[in-house]
This record gives C-alpha cells, structure tokens and sequence, in this order.
C-alpha cells in the first residue's frame, strides 16, 4: 500500500532503518528469494539517486520552517 503524502517520508525512513540495520546484522552468503533481490537490487539504485538529489534536499529542508519538525 502506498504511504499517504502526509507522512511518506517519515514512514519510509522508518522501513529505509529497518533494511539498513538488517544488511548490518545479516551476512553476505545470506540466501534470498529471488523477489527478495531483485527488491535490493532497486533499493540500491534508489539510494543512489538520492544521494544524487543530496542538493535539493537540502534546499528543501533549509527552505522548510524548522520549528515545525524535531531532528
């Protein structure tokens, strides 16, 4: 189910969490479906071009009122 606009960057940053903290914890010869790679496969591409979209980011979040949110 796609996340509403209101809260898609916050929930996805939560399950974003959870795929960082499990390829921290899991092992390299972990076996996986093929479903399952072919999902990190696009998790990976997709990391990529955030980082690419580093500068606009942080525009938005410099252009945004700070004191609406807590980091």
């Amino acid at each position: 189910m796609p996340n509403m606009s209101y809260c898609r960057y916050e929930n996805t940053s939560y399950d974003l969490q959870d795929v960082v903290d499990t390829l921290f914890d899991c092992d390299v010869d972990e076996q996986l479906s093929k479903s399952e790679l072919r999902g990190l496969d696009t998790i990976l591409e997709l990391a990529k071009d955030i980082v690419e979209m580093e500068d606009k980011i942080t525009n938005i979040l410099d252009n945004s009122e700070k004191d609406n949110w807590n980091v």
